[in-house]
């Protein structure tokens, strides 16, 4: 196995078993620190938060963030702090009524396409990775038009640039990153205008802007309102001095991009495998929906709150599955863990995979077992049981976590309760491969394929 091949997931896990949580090790110039147990993880997601706070960059994130002008980015200090303010108070919030009617709306949609496959086998990975950009596509840019969606898949790509660790490098990946970027601004320079011609009709006629607002802001138009072209303070704003520039909000909705569709439709997808590779989880999950739903309807959103066991489900593929197994910190200055001292500029590896299944914290921890989040006293997923951080904790925990769970939930809810599922030509559910892939989300290796049948007494329309 070469030296990439170690830096994975799992290949960090191996060589934790040898040499603890924490270990050292160093490639070129590079210090890196793999993280292994939750112990670990609460000294530098917590205790030592200050110092954890910097994301590591090679040179094509820099470029493809326009140098960190972005939150997933950026270096902790002030300019971080008001991305992340822009992001909790207006990107993600619960009050952003956008953003979750587009998923919810996406997701209908999506359940009415896969309606009319029923019988046939349907490709899982791909059609959910098609439903999370649709909702990604709406939450960002409001238009439910299609112009231009076709780019922004083609963007998506970009993943394909964060073999983060920096050891890619060469003219054909240079030239893939200036077609990208050059693909980005394109792309978001002709949304931004779109927007700001949006708003200079709104203030021009101003007697229904009320209403339009009500209907039409998307996370553009929240960016739009802390926008200046030179940098410059807005003094509109009453509440805030903010101010980001045009390349911000290009940055900021690349993060949204990317945050917000492999990841969580890697976890739909697992959440699923999960369940047709263990059809008595699959069938409680069911009974509980007959039970709280019924057959006479769809599954809504404040159903789920009544489903305790759907959520374990949802925990316990988390836990296997987290939506990014790697997470990636830098040391701002020199730092003393366990009595080892770290160097400033060191890459620390946090292995949020390894730490779910750690067989110090979790019983039979590589079964899937969902009934183990009945019992009282486990952890949370909010970010306080370092044994448990799906979303990481600190500082540079996932601020879209409540929009990102929303549509895990809310979709694979719709899976199980609108249809049942069957493996392909005769396959046994312990045929199925649960491989991943070495990548920024770590998705199933080969995707998920499976045949809906009808389920409810309703037409899905």
């Amino acid at each position: 196995m070469g030296m990439s091949g170690e830096l994975n997931h799992r290949g960090l896990a191996a060589l934790a078993k040898t040499y603890g949580g924490l270990f050292h090790m160093k490639m070129g110039r590079i210090h890196m620190v793999a993280v292994s147990t939750a112990e670990m993880a609460r000294e530098v997601l917590q205790t030592q938060d200050h110092v954890f706070s910097n994301r590591p960059a090679n040179n094509s994130i820099r470029y493809l963030t326009y140098d960190r002008a972005d939150m997933a980015f950026a270096h902790y200090g002030p300019f971080w702090r008001q991305m992340r303010k822009i992001c909790v108070t207006k990107l993600f919030s619960r009050k952003r009524a956008g953003s979750w009617a587009s998923a919810r709306e996406e997701i209908d949609s999506f359940v009415k396409t896969l309606d009319s496959r029923v019988g046939s086998s349907v490709n899982v990975g791909e059609t959910v990775l098609g439903l999370t950009k649709n909702i990604t596509y709406r939450a960002a840019f409001g238009s439910v038009s299609r112009d231009g969606q076709g780019d922004f898949s083609g963007l998506l790509n970009i993943a394909d640039f964060f073999p983060w660790l920096g050891w890619m490098n060469g003219r054909d990946l240079n030239r893939r990153l200036t077609n990208a970027r050059g693909a980005l601004d394109g792309f978001i320079d002709k949304i931004i205008d779109d927007h700001i011609n949006k708003k200079n009709r709104k203030c021009n006629n101003n007697n229904n802007s009320e209403e339009e607002g009500e209907v039409e802001d998307d996370m553009v138009d929240e960016l739009m309102e802390f926008y200046d072209e030179n940098g410059n303070a807005n003094n509109d704003l009453k509440s805030s001095s903010i101010s980001i520039t045009r390349d911000n909000i290009k940055a900021l909705i690349m993060d949204v991009m990317f945050g917000g569709t492999e990841t969580v439709a890697s976890a739909i997808e697992w959440a699923m495998a999960e369940l047709m590779k263990s059809p008595q989880d699959l069938k409680k999950v069911q009974q509980e929906l007959a039970e709280v739903v019924g057959f006479d309807r769809k599954v809504n959103e404040s159903d789920l709150e009544k489903l305790p066991y759907f959520k374990c489900v949802i925990k316990e593929t988390l836990r296997l599955h987290p939506p990014i197994p790697l997470l990636l910190h830098e040391t701002a200055s020199e730092a003393t863990i366990n009595g080892y001292t770290i160097p400033a500029g060191a890459r620390v590896m946090i292995n949020v995979w390894a730490i779910g299944r750690d067989p110090t914290q979790w019983a039979d921890p590589d079964k899937f077992d969902p009934s183990r989040f009945l019992e009282d006293g486990t952890p949370d997923f909010k970010g306080s049981n370092f044994e448990y951080i799906p979303f990481g904790s600190g500082r540079r925990s996932c601020p879209g976590m409540q929009l990102g769970l929303y549509g895990l939930e809310l979709t694979v809810a719709h899976l199980c309760h609108s249809f049942n599922w069957e493996l392909p030509d005769g396959m046994k559910p312990n045929e199925l491969d649960m491989n991943d892939l070495f990548g920024l989300t770590a998705p199933r290796a080969v995707q998920l394929v499976a045949v809906p049948k009808h389920r409810l007494n309703i037409p899905l329309l």
